[in-house]
């Protein structure tokens, strides 16, 4: 299990940034504003956007309607199609995936003029555990990062040690766990603490 740690943020933030936080903080928690994506936090909808288990895309091919269906990730990270079988989706883009299949379909259809279209996201999923007003799995549709997680879990009860708090990363069997320390963040202190989560994350709060 590897232990990663942030080194410190720019200084001259710490003077302006706790009660910019405190009240975007408190304005998610009463539902006054909703997270938007920023730049670096694109909507999961984009074309770069990788799929997972349990995403829905639509597959079409021009003036077929017998080859046009919605086709859902398995958890093996495959979608079915017919003429072609089982074809890997988890992790690639539906760009990929459309390239995939019209090489595939080739064999049996000339020119084969294929598109895929994400219908439901449904694999983007965190987990906010312990020490929350509202601890669970929470299915959002743009990016996350850790203080937008903890919103969504109705923040820290008041027993919570909000500077043990770990996010917990599984990669390739391994387990990978990130230290976020809360109080520090609202200071203005390690921001780059506040890291986008990755589907399957869990913010584990003692």
């Amino acid at each position: 299990m590897k232990i990663v740690s942030s080194s410190r943020a720019d200084k001259t933030l710490q003077v302006f940034y706790p009660v910019a936080l405190v009240l975007y903080t408190i304005a998610l928690m009463t539902g006054c504003v909703t997270p938007e994506p920023t730049a670096a936090q694109s909507s999961i909808g984009d074309p770069g956007y990788h799929l997972g288990p349990e995403d829905v895309v639509m597959i079409s091919v021009w003036k077929d309607e017998n080859l046009t269906r919605e086709a859902i990730v398995r958890p093996d990270g495959m979608v079915s199609f017919p003429l072609i079988g089982d074809v890997p989706a988890m992790g690639r883009t539906v760009e990929d995936v459309r390239q995939d299949i019209a090489k595939r379909l080739a064999r049996f259809i000339p020119n084969p003029h294929v598109s895929v279209a994400i219908t439901k996201l449904q694999s983007y999923k965190v987990y906010v555990m312990g020490r929350v007003n509202k601890p669970g799995e929470y299915l959002v549709g743009h990016y996350t990062d850790v203080l937008q997680a903890l919103s969504l879990a109705g923040g820290l009860t008041p027993f919570a040690s909000e500077n043990d708090i770990k996010i917990i990363r599984r990669e390739n069997g391994d387990q990978r766990v990130f230290l976020f320390r809360y109080g520090d963040v609202q200071k203005g202190r390690e921001l780059n603490q506040n890291i986008l989560l990755e589907r399957g994350d869990v913010v584990m709060v003692p």
